[in-house]
């Protein structure tokens, strides 16, 4: 089927379709490698129009090692690997040199395409360590200067398959930064888009556009299209 071709239409007339869709869908993720992945995250030509202005600050594979490594308090690449996380690649957009820096800046939008070693690791994932991670760090340090102050499950919705999203606070002497995150299961992937904002902002609408994008590049891919 076409990748465009409603994989959000949730009318109940086309349940069955749905269903055997999903299943032709996650059966086609188990052809996908790590390589497959650079070609999944947002370029510039597909980032919302929001994003436009921004440049690339950091793009790059996402090995177990590197996300132990930057994750919480002991995050380990065995604990990852024994989670069923294979790989995964990240781009991340961020303001230029000559914008303003204020109250509300989106001082970064990102897309990551994980690979999963099955669709039932990915789902473990949302829950065991994406959320659980987070709920569970509230009033710790996160980096050198910063403390996690608040975790708030947001309310998802249109996405093909299982989602989750959480907004976060963090705080430190310069101030309260906000970031809003969506995870997302398509077979054996996990989509998550990411915006960080200056001050406790809401920006749930604009990081679902940008995963319901990050959804539609990951669907071509599986089906070919890169």
């Amino acid at each position: 089927f076409q990748a465009e071709d409603g994989i959000r239409d949730r009318s109940p007339s086309r349940g069955l379709g749905d269903v055997y869709k999903r299943q032709a869908l996650h059966r086609a993720t188990f052809r996908i490698t790590d390589s497959d992945l650079e070609f999944m995250v947002l370029d510039k030509n597909t980032m919302p129009e929001h994003f436009q202005e921004y440049q690339v600050v950091r793009e790059g594979v996402l090995d177990n090692n590197m996300m132990a490594e930057h994750g919480f308090d002991g995050s380990t690449p065995e604990r990852f690997e024994g989670a069923g996380r294979i790989s995964g690649f990240m781009r991340e957009f961020g303001p230029t040199a000559n914008m303003q820096v204020f109250e509300g800046l989106d001082f970064v939008g990102a897309t990551v395409a994980h690979l999963f070693e099955t669709p039932e690791a990915v789902s473990g994932w949302i829950n065991d360590v994406f959320i659980k991670d987070f709920e569970d760090n509230v009033g710790n340090s996160v980096g050198e200067t910063q403390q996690l102050i608040s975790v708030q499950k947001l309310e998802t919705s249109g996405f093909y398959d299982e989602s989750a999203a959480l907004k976060i606070l963090q705080g430190g002497a310069a101030g309260i930064m906000s970031s809003t995150v969506i995870d997302f299961r398509v077979g054996r992937l996990l989509g998550v888009a990411f915006i960080g904002s200056i001050g406790d902002q809401d920006r749930l609408e604009m990081a679902s556009e940008l995963a319901y994008s990050l959804e539609k590049q990951i669907v071509q891919v599986v089906l070919g299209g890169h």
